[in-house]
């Protein structure tokens, strides 16, 4: 591939102790390194201990945050469905930035009970008001099939198929929009 590849961070949009968005991140980006067409990084919001918005303290762990965001092209977000809608501090974390998200593209994979659809319905709201072009694809993952015992993850071969159409989507975007945040 050419040096105009992008980067793209695989967001994990869960803090909650016994979470297993790193084990559903792990397995996206395993798929998304096989194909070779962009860079891609697991970007955990728990490593940046972000503070809540509007809190004076934690400039530091924003001023991260910031700067993790704008080495990015794209994204693909880990959603865990909380009480039929994201988490709270994926939303906080939404919060503390805006011009860092702007003109980008955005993949979603969710898990919850109905596979997280309704929380991933939410973030695309959220995800339009800050100028984030998300994609159509959306691979959806059941608590009841997709996790042993809801805690160890091991996805139906269904899921693979649908992971990489949406990074076909994130990477195509990504790259189209690229020329907007460098005008």
């Amino acid at each position: 591939m050419t040096k105009e590849n992008v980067n793209i961070g695989i967001i994990l949009g869960s803090t909650r102790p016994g979470r297993v968005s790193p084990q559903v991140g792990n397995w996206v980006k395993e798929i998304a390194e096989k194909r070779g067409d962009a860079h891609y990084e697991i970007v955990d919001i728990a490593e940046f201990k972000l503070p809540f918005l509007g809190d004076p303290s934690g400039e530091e762990q924003v001023k991260a945050w910031s700067s993790k965001l704008t080495s990015l092209d794209g994204f693909v977000f880990i959603v865990a469905e909380y009480n039929h809608s994201i988490t709270g501090v994926l939303k906080n974390a939404l919060d503390l930035a805006r011009d860092e998200w702007n003109n980008k593209a955005a993949g979603i994979v969710s898990y919850g009970s109905a596979g997280g659809a309704r929380a991933a319905e939410h973030l695309r709201g959220i995800l339009g008001e800050l100028q984030i072009a998300d994609v159509r694809t959306h691979p959806t993952l059941s608590l009841f099939t997709d996790f042993e015992n809801y805690s160890t993850f091991k996805p139906a071969d269904l899921h693979f198929n649908n992971v990489n159409l949406m990074l076909d989507q994130v990477i195509a975007w990504s790259k189209a929009l690229k020329p907007l945040r460098n005008a």
